[in-house]
């Protein structure tokens, strides 16, 4: 009989702090996304973790420093508790700012690598994030005249790092839940270009304090990120929680995850995500992923100049582009239960509950997450 649950832990307190309490070696993936040093909204809390960066107000370069020093106290910690050949991927967008009528920009990506490099961190590939923007014709700077004008920032980055070398998967156990861990071979081929074309995500926060710190990433790019870079079981980290969209897609990827935020406020929505949202939200996801496969396959199909389809997985009844695809699993969110600050998420496979999941929950064809 199929039994898989995973457990999902929620600490609340500085980063530098609650990441103490954690084991050496004991997650296998960061997924995070940390205050961005020189943007406005996170001079605040920047500031409360280190007075000096409030005196360095007027000078851009000091207080660029500061900030990443405060940053730099995390990362530490990250590569502490980071399992050997595991990944941790920051999404940080550069910053640009006037400080004394001086313009200039502000390079969070390059120093970040700089540190994780220091670290012993190997940096792997990275990816841009390509924010799509409903304001194609905005400048900035002086317009139409020349030699004044500067361009805009519409991306972000998504950093990679290895710590040590590749991971080794020995036991039996291990290599199972690998190959159950596969993904689809037409997913391989946009995951892993190093241009993402995704959209921001809108905030369900009714303080509105919480509101104006709030920058979260949409769903679909830690779901990526975990699926790509760590196996079922394995224990995802998110250092700067805020509304739980790590631990969301931590969930749907059937791996533990551990998540720390700052912002107690931020409790309520995180729970209600959890327990009332995800198990809805998150099957409707996996549904639709299932469905994309099976669009892929009939135009794959009825495309006369591709070659036949070879290999094919029964645990989804269904065939597959290759052979490591033939061991893909996947499973429904059943119940979410929360004991004291842990919550406890129990599944069902997708072949053997499908029908009931589907018709309690009437999934439609496509679904975007919008936590």
């Amino acid at each position: 009989m199929f039994s898989r649950f995973t457990n999902h832990k929620i600490l609340f307190g500085p980063a530098n702090d609650k990441l103490q309490e954690l084991n050496d070696n004991s997650v296998n993936l960061i997924v995070t996304s940390p205050p961005y040093p020189m943007i406005e909204m996170w001079d605040e809390i920047m500031a409360d973790q280190n007075e000096a960066i409030i005196k360095a107000k007027g000078n851009g370069v000091l207080s660029f420093e500061l900030m990443h020093i405060e940053l730099d106290r995390i990362w530490k910690q990250v590569e502490r508790v980071l399992s050997p050949g595991g990944f941790a991927c920051i999404n940080i967008g550069d910053a640009t700012r006037t400080i004394n009528e001086h313009f200039s920009l502000y390079n969070n990506h390059s120093r970040i690598v700089s540190a994780f490099i220091k670290l012993g961190f190997t940096n792997m590939p990275n990816i841009i994030w390509r924010k799509q923007t409903n304001a194609p014709n905005k400048f900035m700077g002086s317009g139409m005249l020349p030699a004044g004008a500067y361009v805009t920032l519409e991306h972000e980055w998504i950093l990679i790092f290895r710590k040590g070398g590749k991971r080794i998967f020995k036991k039996d156990i291990d290599k199972e839940l690998r190959r159950e861990s596969a993904f689809f071979w037409e997913e391989r081929n946009v995951w892993f270009s190093d241009l993402w074309d995704l959209k921001g995500t809108r905030q369900k926060i009714e303080s509105p304090l919480s509101r104006s710190r709030s920058a979260a990433y949409p769903f679909e790019l830690p779901y990526r990120l975990i699926n790509m870079y760590s196996v079922k079981e394995d224990v995802v980290l998110d250092p700067f929680l805020g509304t739980g969209t790590t631990t969301l897609a931590a969930i749907a990827s059937e791996r533990n995850s551990v998540g720390v935020e700052i912002d107690a406020t931020f409790l309520p929505i995180i729970e209600d995500h959890i327990i009332n949202a995800a198990p809805l939200q998150l099957n409707r996801y996996i549904q639709n992923r299932i469905e994309q496969h099976k669009s892929f396959l009939v135009e794959r199909k009825s495309d006369a100049s591709k070659n036949e389809i070879k290999h094919f997985n029964s645990n989804l009844n269904f065939p597959v582009m290759t052979s490591q695809e033939t061991g893909i699993k996947m499973s429904y969110v059943k119940d979410v239960t929360k004991i004291e600050d842990e919550y406890k998420v129990n599944y069902t496979e997708v072949t053997k509950s499908e029908d009931l999941v589907l018709k309690k929950h009437k999934m439609p064809a496509q679904i975007i997450i919008n936590f």
